[in-house]
């Protein structure tokens, strides 16, 4: 259920960041009761700054307000995704190739749900990543989570 009002959020969103001229990176609900947490990522070209978070923030807002989609009480919280970016799309593994990332699933494959390692390519609806010497495919739906490892 959550994962189709995190895309109805997605396309309510996605206009007006736009037009304020980043780009919506993606979207994170952590729901826990009271301390619950909506988290929208926001990115463009030479990166965010606080007036970006603060007008983004603002007319989200709005359309919450207004939309409702999150029933409950939540913080909602704008912001850059980083260095340790979390991944959201297929096209953002892509963008990604050669990359360090850690990734965790919703279900277990070959009995785990927890993988790191260099994502190597894009097959269909798969993201191919090298973990040590193993070549593991790992199908789209299945990631949770996946975020890059910054090195330094």
């Amino acid at each position: 259920i959550m994962t189709d009002r995190l895309t109805a959020m997605t396309e309510m969103f996605e206009p007006i960041v736009r037009a304020l001229g980043c780009k919506l990176w993606g979207i994170e609900y952590n729901g826990q009761g009271k301390f619950s947490m909506l988290r929208v990522y926001i990115d463009k070209d030479g990166g965010i700054d606080v007036e970006d978070c603060a007008e983004v923030s603002r007319q989200v807002s709005a359309i919450l307000d207004v939309e409702d989609p999150i029933s409950g009480e939540y913080t909602l919280e704008v912001s850059s995704p980083g260095l340790e970016r979390p991944l959201f799309t297929l096209e953002q593994f892509a963008q990604y190739i050669g990359s360090e990332v850690k990734i965790q699933l919703r279900i277990k494959f070959e009995n785990r749900k927890n993988f790191g390692g260099v994502i190597s390519g894009i097959e269909d609806d798969e993201v191919v990543l090298i973990e040590g010497e193993d070549k593991l495919i790992l199908p789209f739906e299945l990631i949770d989570k996946a975020k890059l490892v910054a090195r330094f």
